[in-house]
């Protein structure tokens, strides 16, 4: 039996006319609302949790907070208060819980403010005045999603996406040899090798965990004010831009270039596109990998427990429930991009038309983070029929010849190869017989294919070696994410040490 841990909720009394606290109380697992908090919790306790330390509600309360004890060391180091003030607002920063907050903004009715109430509790009447001295709202705000999501993105979800890239690399060197029917609009077409197929998306996801690297580095905080003028901080400091500076690089952040009351939507919105993206690449791959299950194609399989149950009513069925739950996943956060391409645009200095829906960016990253624990633990497991592929690829392998015999025709002379082979293959169909069979009996071909090389010969005789360079393509392409993650391991390394 699963043991469910309980989840604290704070819940406002019912009684009107007197100031609202919120109590804390025990909440059952199932009572939480979002599938996130618990459906998923339950299949990735482990990856949930360590998302909630960047993502939840509790860590961005100690995100801000981290930003107000920066904030407080800058302008001690500016010599705007003394060193022990902001000692002092550091202290009281790692003491603050996010109930405490709360609980304050039921009076303030405002979130920053309370943050900043539950800190000057904590201090002396002399670094009171100091905290968030020169700062407005979202300057502590969008620094510290800066912040929370470049850390969760270089600490959690990039190497997840590498981990599932070294699987992919894994099965795509596995499989490079393993010849398998080419289909294109859902037809046979040429052979390939599974291998190549797989090596696709070894590239393709590849790029993506790049883009989303140099996005996740590339995302800005601010100490600019209210709107963005460093009207504040100019009160205080010579130039206000190198307090913000020091003090976003205690975080290891950046400054917009330009500000008004929040960062420029822009480096965010990449961001997320680059997440999106990367959601896209997973839900073709698991698209394919779900249409090579079908009963007619059989060519690969998910892992089955012995226990498991496909069907409640069919107990024959085997369904491909794990690749459909990736596409699925996709098809829930891939339409929120549009929500924030429409918070790309802020009215003036800055609007609250983002209020509700910027609450919705860590899901995005969970949703991503989750789909790729997925897709690793199920390609690690991934079963690969090669006795139905040699099958599948059996029936349509007199057809392959018509490419290589058209255009072999064709360099040889033939003044119209591809109407001449087009009428072969309907031949072919009607009477039954296959191309190789047809063309000893086709007189007007023969000057043409007399001239063929043994090699040429060999393609149409055997076309299963009518590969291209599908073997050496996919060598190449995991050799050089090998080296670029072999590269990306010795540097973490180096940053580690």
């Amino acid at each position: 039996m699963v043991s469910l841990p309980a989840r604290r909720f704070y819940r406002r009394p019912a009684a009107a006319g007197r100031v609202r606290r919120r109590k804390a109380v025990e909440r059952d697992l199932f009572a939480n609302l979002s599938p996130l908090d618990h459906r998923y919790y339950l299949a990735h306790r482990e990856l949930m949790d360590r998302l909630s330390l960047y993502l939840s509600e509790e860590a961005m309360v100690r995100y801000e907070l981290r930003v107000e004890a920066a904030l407080a060391q800058g302008l001690a180091e500016a010599g705007v208060c003394s060193p022990a003030a902001a000692a002092q607002i550091a202290s009281a920063c790692q003491k603050v819980r996010p109930a405490e907050v709360y609980a304050e903004e039921e009076r303030t009715q405002h979130h920053t403010r309370a943050l900043v109430n539950c800190i000057r509790q904590r201090v002396d009447e002399e670094a009171r005045p100091f905290v968030h001295l020169t700062a407005t709202s979202f300057d502590i705000v969008d620094t510290a999603n800066a912040l929370r999501y470049r850390e969760v993105t270089e600490e959690v979800l990039v190497p997840l996406l590498w981990d599932l890239e070294r699987v992919l690399l894994e099965l795509a060197r596995r499989e490079k040899g393993t010849v398998q029917i080419g289909r294109t609009h859902g037809q046979f077409a040429l052979p390939i090798t599974f291998g190549f197929a797989l090596a696709g998306y070894v590239e393709r996801l590849g790029k993506r965990i790049l883009e989303i690297e140099q996005r996740g580095r590339d995302l800005r905080g601010k100490l600019s004010g209210a709107v963005g003028a460093y009207n504040a901080a100019a009160l205080f400091v010579p130039d206000p831009r190198v307090l913000e500076e020091r003090v976003l690089a205690r975080l290891g952040l950046r400054p917009s270039p330009y500000s008004s009351q929040i960062v420029e939507a822009e480096y965010l919105v990449d961001y997320l596109h680059a997440l999106v993206t990367c959601f896209g690449v997973l839900a073709n791959l698991a698209d394919d990998l779900r249409h090579l299950q079908r009963s007619e194609i059989g060519e690969v399989g998910e892992y089955f427990a012995p226990e498991q149950v496909g069907s409640s009513t069919m107990p024959h069925k085997r369904n491909p429930w794990n690749f459909e739950h990736i596409k699925s996943l996709w098809k829930a956060f891939m339409p929120r991009m549009a929500t924030a391409y429409s918070d790309q645009i802020s009215e003036h200095q800055r609007d609250l038309t983002n209020s509700a829906s910027a609450r919705f960016v860590p899901e995005m990253i969970a949703g991503l983070a989750l789909a790729a624990d997925r897709a690793r633990a199920v390609l690690s497991r991934l079963a690969v029929d090669r006795a139905a592929m040699q099958a599948n690829f059996a029936a349509a392998r007199e057809m392959i010849i018509a490419e290589p015999l058209y255009l072999l025709l064709a360099f040889y002379g033939h003044p119209d190869a591809h109407e001449a082979v087009r009428r072969l293959t309907l031949e072919a169909e009607r009477t039954g017989r296959t191309l190789r069979q047809l063309l000893p009996h086709q007189s007007e071909l023969a000057p043409y294919l007399s001239r063929l090389t043994p090699e040429q010969r060999r393609i149409l005789d055997d076309p299963a070696s009518y590969l291209g360079l599908a073997v050496q393509r996919t060598e190449e392409i995991c050799a050089r994410w090998e080296q670029l993650l072999s590269r990306s391991g010795e540097e973490k390394g180096e940053g580690r040490r």
